[in-house]
């Protein structure tokens, strides 16, 4: 029998994943996996099991009744659990907490593999985990490290695509930080203890051109996104603007160009702000965004970078009038504990 793969997203960050059953509705599945989302009737006439579909194909009956769900609403996306019959993987909003749902963060451990020094710009780390543990993500989602020792943990987006064994992380070489240090001193088979997924920056249903805007390590998640377009054989214009402070702060470029070959309509550029740098693009990304990329705005952009760089594009895009049809960001800070996406 076919099944399902249902990613719910809560208000607060927490992603929870769910196997439903061909025929079966997302609600029991969700109960299945003792997952309470909000309900009443379970009939389709409260409207109290309201959701909003961000992908995937279903089926919604026509069990309710247009008081729990409007024609229009229902065009819009919005769908009643309690009736929901997915017939492909869904993404799910769930327009509440994990924790009123009585779920919440799930943790799992995992091995650190190898961990690659880029220059002094940014570290790849490489984590190996057991199949029956590993997580199920969106990508472009991130999850919290635990540091040993130092009871802290640290936020970083995968850099790979879901389903991997091996799980990677850009991480930003800072002097002295937490978990720089760390991993200074870590070495093959050491154990790190993580929290996730989590986080609202993630790749949607792609319907029009894509525009990528990465700021520093933000490189992170449009690889995870990256990876997936490229199994799944997209063919839409998708263009990646990967800003840095200085050369050597550009790390992975190799890995982007092999997308050119696997992407038919991909294309990239990089730009230093760096005045010394020699490099042919230079400055802000802002300043390296033509109008071909940005399609009248008939465009779903995403952008994760350092708030100054998230700032900067959003004062550039209302300046100028441009209101791409979506736009997704997420901000981070080096050591930060949490991020901001929306």
């Amino acid at each position: 029998m076919a099944s399902y793969n249902i990613a719910l997203n809560f208000e607060d960050g927490v992603t929870r994943f769910v196997d439903c059953k061909d025929g079966e509705k997302v609600l029991d599945a969700a109960f299945r996996s003792k997952i309470n989302l909000p309900m009443d009737c379970s009939d389709g006439v409260c409207g109290t099991c309201k959701c909003r579909a961000e992908s995937g194909s279903y089926d919604l009956g026509d069990d309710f009744v247009d008081d729990a769900l409007t024609p229009d609403e229902a065009e819009a996306g919005l769908v009643l659990t309690c009736q929901m019959k997915p017939s492909s993987d869904c993404v799910i909003a769930v327009p509440t907490t994990s924790t009123a749902c009585k779920t919440g963060q799930q943790k799992f451990g995992a091995t650190v593999a190898r961990v690659t020094q880029h220059n002094d710009a940014a570290i790849l780390l490489e984590l190996d985990v057991d199949a029956a543990t590993a997580p199920a993500f969106l990508p472009g989602q991130y999850v919290n490290i635990d540091v040993p020792g130092s009871g802290q943990s640290r936020s970083y987006s995968f850099s790979t695509a879901p389903g991997e064994q091996r799980i990677g992380f850009l991480i930003k070489k800072i002097p002295d930080g937490l978990m720089s240090n760390w991993l200074a001193g870590t070495k093959p088979g050491d154990r790190l203890d993580l929290t996730g997924p989590l986080g609202s920056f993630y790749l949607r249903n792609v319907e029009r051109p894509l525009l990528f805007l990465a700021g520093g390590t933000g490189l992170a998640p449009f690889l995870s996104m990256l990876e997936i377009l490229a199994r799944t054989g997209s063919d839409e214009k998708i263009h990646l603007i990967y800003g840095v402070t200085r050369d050597l702060d550009l790390v992975l470029v190799d890995k982007i160009e092999d997308y050119i070959a696997r992407l038919p309509n991909f294309t990239f550029t990089t730009v230093v702000a760096e005045d010394a740098s020699s490099h042919p693009y230079k400055g802000w990304v802002t300043q390296h965004m033509p109008p071909d990329v940005l399609h009248g705005g008939d465009v779903d952009v995403y952008l994760c970078g350092p708030p100054p760089m998230v700032d900067a594009v959003r004062k550039h895009f209302d300046d100028n009038g441009v209101k791409p049809r979506c736009f997704h960001y997420e901000k981070f800070t080096p050591n930060a504990m949490a991020k901001e996406a929306a």
